[in-house]
């Protein structure tokens, strides 16, 4: 049963995704890695030094955010579990996004001085980042129906990718337009909208914050600890996977396709400045398209789970971004890229929320749901190190990041084969198939 339905608390969950996406989008997708790759061109830093050999800034960039997504994946299960002892995961989601917004805040001394900073700021905020979202992403199934929880991982992921494109207009037009701000240096104006991000991300984060229930304790031997307790719950947890029938296959299917979707939304402006030589002024564009298709995308897949179930409609978003993959390969134009970047958003948007609601179906209804996501937040970050570490190593050994697409669409191939699995567990339960 949930905790709470009513439609104050969902909105307020709902506009978390509102609050954290700008950072998803102006930091890792759009902004900030251009901005990165202008201040190592500018500073003449082609390589980093690497075990004894050079890596290139690119893959330097990508293995960073990498690093990131495993160290939040090693700590954020028993941090989870810690949280459902104490009944404070609100509380801890308040710490990732406080400290995540003013690491991204304080990527504005990011410059040709402070190279090393270019690294470590985003590693800072993309761990808190994503370890915020496990606490999210587990209210889901306590505050919504399961008939409910497609249309609404649907609306957070609409309001995400809306509320980012605000941001990244917003900011957009001021690097264009410095002298509004009586500014004439480009580059300061840019590291100015870091800043606002940041505060978007606390101020819209706090909102939705007060609006969400406090979590409730879970005891499992009294006056044993909350170490002890914490480590016994991640062993209940881990040994109730395997009671709930197809959900390790699941969520093994989540991680490889998880390794090729968020593998494209952190390299997708990388690929056209490398590839396409493309400016930014385009990227941006393409990126904006992908935004506002991708909401249409989150509502589409919606509907669709309606008719034909999650696993179904999970299974043709992967074919679909199978296909894309193998066209992003013979991408020669602008007009092409552009095009190409409508498709992706129409079918980022539905596997990403469409990915959340079903595992939130599949757990069980009587619960605290945090440690249970910690595993799905898990699968995602590391398949997003999977699929950076596998670009980089691409990019790295060929110097051609055209072949990326080509790798990543194995991993949607895999996910395929995996949720055709999947089907045969849930012929009778008419919300998953």
């Amino acid at each position: 049963m949930a905790l709470s339905s009513d439609s104050k608390t969902q909105w307020g969950w709902a506009m978390y995704d509102w609050a954290n996406s700008s950072y998803s989008l102006v930091i890792s997708t759009a902004i900030f890695p251009i901005y990165y790759a202008a201040v190592m061109d500018g500073a003449g830093k082609m390589n980093f030094p690497f075990f004894g050999g050079n890596i290139s800034t690119t893959a330097a960039y990508t293995f960073v955010v990498a690093a990131a997504f495993l160290t939040i994946s090693l700590i954020t299960p028993y941090l989870s579990a810690l949280s459902e002892i104490s009944g404070k995961k609100k509380s801890f989601m308040r710490a990732f996004i406080y400290c995540g917004s003013m690491a991204c805040a304080g990527m504005f001394f990011f410059t040709e001085s402070i190279m090393w900073w270019g690294l470590l700021s985003p590693y800072l905020a993309s761990l808190c980042f994503s370890g915020s979202l496990v606490f999210y992403n587990s209210y889901l199934p306590e505050i919504a129906k399961i008939e409910d929880q497609d249309s609404l991982s649907a609306r957070g992921f609409a309001l995400g990718y809306l509320g980012s494109s605000l941001v990244l207009i917003a900011s957009l037009v001021f690097i264009q337009n410095p002298d509004w701000l009586g500014i004439s240096d480009v580059a300061l104006v840019t590291r100015l909208s870091f800043v606002f991000v940041g505060i978007w991300w606390l101020c819209w984060g706090e909102f939705a914050l007060y609006r969400l229930p406090q979590g409730v304790s879970i005891l499992i031997e009294k006056n044993k600890g909350y170490v002890r307790e914490s480590y016994l719950r991640l062993f209940l947890v881990f040994k109730e996977f395997n009671k709930i029938n197809g959900l390790n296959r699941f969520l093994l299917g989540f991680f490889f396709a998880s390794a090729g979707v968020q593998t494209v939304i952190l390299i997708a402006s990388l690929f056209g400045t490398k590839v396409l030589g493309l400016d930014s002024s385009s990227l941006i564009l393409t990126i904006l398209l992908i935004q506002f298709v991708a909401i249409l995308g989150s509502w589409l897949f919606a509907k669709l789970s309606e008719t034909y179930g999650n696993i179904r409609s999970l299974i043709l978003a992967s074919a679909l971004w199978v296909v894309i993959c193998v066209l992003a390969f013979f991408v020669n134009s602008e007009l092409q890229f552009y095009l190409l970047g409508a498709s992706v958003g129409l079918v980022m948007g539905g596997l990403q929320s469409l990915g959340r609601s079903t595992f939130s179906k599949m757990l069980p209804l009587e619960d605290e749901h945090v440690t249970y996501f910690s595993f799905f937040d898990i699968a995602e970050k590391l398949a997003t190190v999977l699929g950076m570490v596998a670009v980089g190593w691409v990019e790295t050994v060929t110097g051609d990041l055209r072949l990326s697409p080509i790798v990543l669409s194995v991993f949607f191939l895999i996910a395929m084969f995996l949720w055709f699995g999947v089907n045969k567990f849930y012929y009778s339960n008419k919300n998953l198939v």
